[in-house]
């Protein structure tokens, strides 16, 4: 069985004649016909120029046309291409150019109903491509961590058509493959990653964002780059666990960090405790047999570790009654 390899397509940057020339000639040719339709001269000869002007008149009104700024245009002359023309400004070029299929630069966002919210797409004619930075505001997706927790998880990414000819040529619809290239890579990305609580200083999803942001920008661009697509900026903007496990997940982080406090506090009552009995020993405040020294430190770590407040009972009598 065979399979063929097709290359990727690469941009090539040309020029065009200035836009304002161009119409400064068509203009020119207008008024010649004018004249001579107005001088009642188009016969014999002169019949011959009047068409021939009409001919380039006609060749030359399809090939104007502008590009603002961060704007650009692929050029098809039946089915080759021949460049790439970004250069803002008034251009003509050969009107046998192909103006191909109207691109949209959708702005709907994944995570809005298109009841509530309608997509206002702006049509850009003559194989026309918008070079600004887009912003893919990616829906909330429920994925499995790597520790098999379900997530939920989105994030955004800013990305901008860097190669046209592979955006338009190497793709059926660029907008469509970074959308879903964007989803299948944070999916990819959040089944590497556990939520929380990694052992042996692993990265987690909640606690390296900025490691887990660099990875997700690192896959979209190896993933995009087939597109001519470059990733300015990946980052997490949504991450919590799913709504079945939340409260379990919630009741052992409290757990956790009810632990947490409890061996701070029992350190810290450890650290008084002994710094007491080293200080009463090396004033001589009081000497204390091991059993006395016992009961003393069984006391201070009630007073230290206890959560409600303790009330102290006055010894009147001696040391041992």
């Amino acid at each position: 069985m065979s399979r063929t390899h097709t290359e990727a397509n690469r941009e090539n940057e040309v020029t065009v004649q200035n836009g304002w020339v161009m119409l400064s000639l068509l203009i020119v040719l207008v008024a010649i016909n004018i004249g001579l339709v107005a001088a009642q001269a188009v016969r014999g000869p002169l019949l011959l120029v009047f068409v021939i002007d009409m001919i380039v008149i006609v060749f030359l009104i399809p090939g104007f046309f502008s590009l603002q700024p961060n704007e650009a245009r692929v050029l098809v002359l039946f089915g080759a291409y021949k460049g790439t023309v970004r250069k803002s400004g008034f251009h003509w070029g050969n009107s046998f150019y192909t103006n191909g299929p109207q691109l949209q630069t959708p702005r709907k966002r994944l995570n809005q109903a298109p009841a509530d919210n309608p997509p206002a797409n702006r049509t850009l004619g003559r194989n026309k491509i918008s070079l600004r930075a887009r912003t893919l505001n990616g829906e909330k997706l429920k994925v499995n961590d790597r520790r098999g927790n379900p997530v939920e998880i989105a994030a955004v990414v800013v990305w901008r058509v860097q190669d046209t000819a592979q955006a338009v040529f190497d793709v059926d619809n660029y907008d469509n493959y970074v959308t879903t290239q964007s989803e299948s890579a944070l999916r990819h990305l959040a089944s590497r990653y556990s939520y929380d609580d990694g052992g042996d200083n692993e990265a987690t999803l909640r606690s390296n964002v900025d490691e887990v942001s660099q990875a997700l920008r690192a896959e979209l661009e190896e993933r995009l780059s087939k597109a001519g697509v470059t990733v300015d900026e990946a980052r997490l903007t949504h991450l919590a666990y799913a709504p079945e496990i939340a409260q379990a997940m919630l009741r052992r982080q409290q757990a956790e960090a009810v632990i947490a406090a409890r061996e701070k506090i029992v350190h810290g009552a450890v650290s008084m405790v002994d710094m007491a009995l080293k200080e009463l020993a090396q004033k001589r405040v009081v000497d204390l047999d091991d059993e006395r020294r016992a009961a003393m430190v069984s006391n201070l770590m009630v007073v230290l570790c206890g959560e409600s407040e303790v009330h102290p009972v006055v010894n009147t009598g001696t040391l041992y009654t």
